[in-house]
């Protein structure tokens, strides 16, 4: 059957600047695929994998390069091959399998196999600032179980950051993520810290491409994966070096990826997190399906947007929930 492919781009400002390790976002804009067949539609947004310069504007131009193919009835493997991994397929495939869903009246998460949807314990994130400002936004999340804290690579200030928000919050679950900012000399300062204030996870520590880094070091706090592998072809960089994969439907290019690269961690003995970009919950809710196999979930992307979906993702009691009206047989707009 024939498909009639519409884009658009959408700027989806923050509510406030967020701050990681090298980059200051205001905004995160997505790329919005749709696809119609006459009767239904799917739907697909991605932010793209902002690291590797793959953002809305050359998204929306790769998926045109090829709306030929696809309008002419693609399916979801066939996108696996047409497109390579990144927010462009993430967009396209994640649209698939809502317009799978719509076509036969089934909700996602039972296409994809996966066991009736719960709410999913999410880490709500603290942008880098200084130690006693972090402590404050650790407190104003009063609904949180699990926090994340963005470090900056700066040893210091980073242990200061960490010491201040567990003593605003000693009951919480903290994790912290690195995105790229440490070398191995501070970074094995930064570990006994880490296991003095109870961290559970410590999120890529180092540069992608040098994870050689990690060999040898200090698995106190469990290791965890995001730029350093990005779809199921860079698998086989974990082992010994990490503990956690973060599968981000924006790095591997969508739900089918993200469940097989799920599928081979646990084969690795691997623990799983998923994770997204500041999106909506028309973004979240594909990695919110994925999610329900994971160990660790961060989900609290469209808690940081001047507007989201309606309706929406909801959050409760520390816990993200996105009901099947969000993403699957029914159709939703912009509020």
């Amino acid at each position: 059957m024939t498909l009639k492919l519409e884009l658009h781009n959408e700027p989806l400002p923050l509510s406030s600047p967020f701050r990681i390790s090298g980059y200051v976002f205001d905004a995160m804009p997505a790329t919005v695929a749709t696809l119609r067949d006459g009767v239904h539609e799917g739907r697909g947004e991605a932010a793209g994998v902002y690291y590797l310069d793959d953002r809305p504007e050359r998204m929306l131009a790769t998926l045109e390069s090829h709306r030929g193919a696809i309008e002419a009835g693609i399916d979801r493997d066939e996108a696996q091959r047409l497109l390579p991994p990144g927010g462009a397929r993430n967009a396209l495939d994640c649209a698939l399998w809502e317009l799978e869903s719509q076509r036969t009246g089934v909700p996602v998460w039972k296409l994809a196999g996966v066991p009736s949807p719960r709410p999913l314990l999410t880490t709500f994130t603290l942008g880098a600032d200084e130690p006693a400002a972090m402590a404050r936004g650790a407190q104003a999340y009063a609904q949180a179980r699990a926090l994340k804290l963005k470090l900056t690579g700066d040893l210091e200030l980073d242990i200061a950051r960490i010491r201040a928000v567990r003593a605003a919050r000693p009951d919480v679950w903290i994790g912290v993520d690195a995105n790229q900012g440490y070398l191995r000399d501070p970074l094995e300062r930064l570990i006994p810290a880490l296991a003095d204030a109870r961290v559970s996870l410590l999120e890529q520590p180092c540069r992608r491409g040098h994870e050689a880094e990690l060999d040898g070091i200090d698995h106190a706090v469990p290791i965890a994966a995001d730029e350093s592998v990005l779809h199921l072809g860079e698998m086989d960089r974990l082992p010994g070096r990490f503990d956690v994969v973060n599968i981000k439907l924006d790095k591997c290019g969508g739900l089918t990826e993200g469940l097989r690269m799920a599928e081979r961690a646990r084969q690795m003995g691997l623990k799983v997190m998923v994770g997204n970009m500041a999106g909506t919950s028309l973004a979240l809710a594909p990695a919110f399906v994925l999610g329900q196999l994971c160990d660790v979930v961060d989900l609290d992307g469209p808690t940081f947007l001047v507007r989201d979906r309606s309706p929406g993702a909801r959050y409760e009691d520390g816990r993200v929930d996105c009901a099947d009206e969000v993403w699957g047989p029914r159709r939703v707009d912009m509020a």
